[in-house]
């Protein structure tokens, strides 16, 4: 089968051609049909001190089962997040990660709205938002950003502000149901609101505090790490909360499925669109990393794996 694969810091990304991995207990061969390309998988391969497997959201079919796993059998269409090789034409996916696709629905529609689905509701939830709030969102035109803009309406905010790197971006998000929109080297971010999402930390999260209301609360769930002042806090009583996906997939599965149910549910009423940048060959996942590399996408982007070669 075909892997992504590079030998150091920075890469370059290339196609290398390897045994089709064997299942390990709880695990699932996935035959993949669609891999998501996130920001932190991209900023792993730019910073990581040592190559490190393109793990990530992929989508397929089952083909294999490992001992203990009872949840699914080969046949099964399934996507979650691939701490492996996931940028290749067949994956190993912990039975614990994985979520049936419904129906009707594509492997594309799941990488699309699951993964980061997920994590934008549960920054969501982390901020324990109330119907007629106001709410910021960055990194909005993201995959994970985009959702999170729509969910924050569905969840009753009375106005949401979308924040981006490049104005370019505005039509896009007001399209989705944002009120205003900002960007980050912006003198005037407008009225205060009563919580933030912020996707993307570092020296970004000075200004996104400062946007906070009295008593406002700020969900980090960035890779970009950065540094809150103490007293930036103490000024309006502010608050700062992480929030970690995989600590809920593994600690809290019945709030996973929940979530994961309700997203499903929002897709299918056609309440919750998400969107795809732009779809590209598993050879050209050097092109897809650079075009979240330069913050240039609306929605999400994809890799397509070619069909790949039968297990026999």
């Amino acid at each position: 089968m075909r892997r992504v694969r590079y030998e150091h810091t920075g890469g370059p990304l290339f196609l290398e051609d390897v045994p089709v991995p064997a299942t390990g207990t709880g695990e699932l061969l996935v035959r993949t049909e669609a891999i998501g390309v996130t920001l932190p998988v991209v900023r792993k391969v730019t910073e990581a001190a040592e190559p490190v497997p393109l793990g990530g959201e992929i989508a397929g079919e089952v083909v294999a089962v490992g001992r203990g796993v009872t949840r699914f059998t080969a046949g099964d269409r399934v996507t979650g997040l691939c701490f492996g090789h996931g940028y290749a034409d067949y994956a190993l996916l912990h039975e614990t990660m994985a979520t049936p696709i419904p129906g009707g629905a594509s492997a594309v529609d799941a990488v699309a709205l699951v993964r980061s689905g997920l994590v934008a509701l549960g920054a969501l939830e982390a901020a324990r938002p109330v119907p007629g709030e106001s709410a910021l969102v960055t990194a909005a035109a993201s995959g994970v950003g985009h959702l999170a803009v729509q969910l924050a309406r569905l969840r009753g905010a009375s106005r949401v502000v979308a924040g981006v790197s490049d104005p370019g971006k505005a039509v896009f998000l007001l399209g989705l149901g944002a009120d205003a929109v900002i960007t980050y080297d912006a003198d005037d971010w407008g009225a205060p609101v009563d919580y933030v999402l912020d996707a993307v930390g570092g020296e970004l999260l000075t200004p996104a505090i400062a946007a906070l209301a009295p008593g406002g609360r700020l969900v980090a769930y960035s890779s970009g790490g950065g540094t809150v002042q103490a007293y930036d806090l103490l000024v309006g009583a502010k608050s700062v909360i992480g929030f970690q996906m995989a600590r809920i997939a593994r600690g809290q599965p019945e709030v996973y499925e929940r979530w994961r149910k309700e997203l499903w549910g929002l897709f299918t009423d056609g309440a919750l669109k998400p969107v795809v940048h732009g779809t590209f060959a598993l050879e050209d996942a050097a092109k897809a990393h650079e075009v979240i590399e330069s913050r240039g996408n609306l929605g999400k982007v994809v890799l397509l794996p070619r069909p790949a070669r039968d297990l026999a």
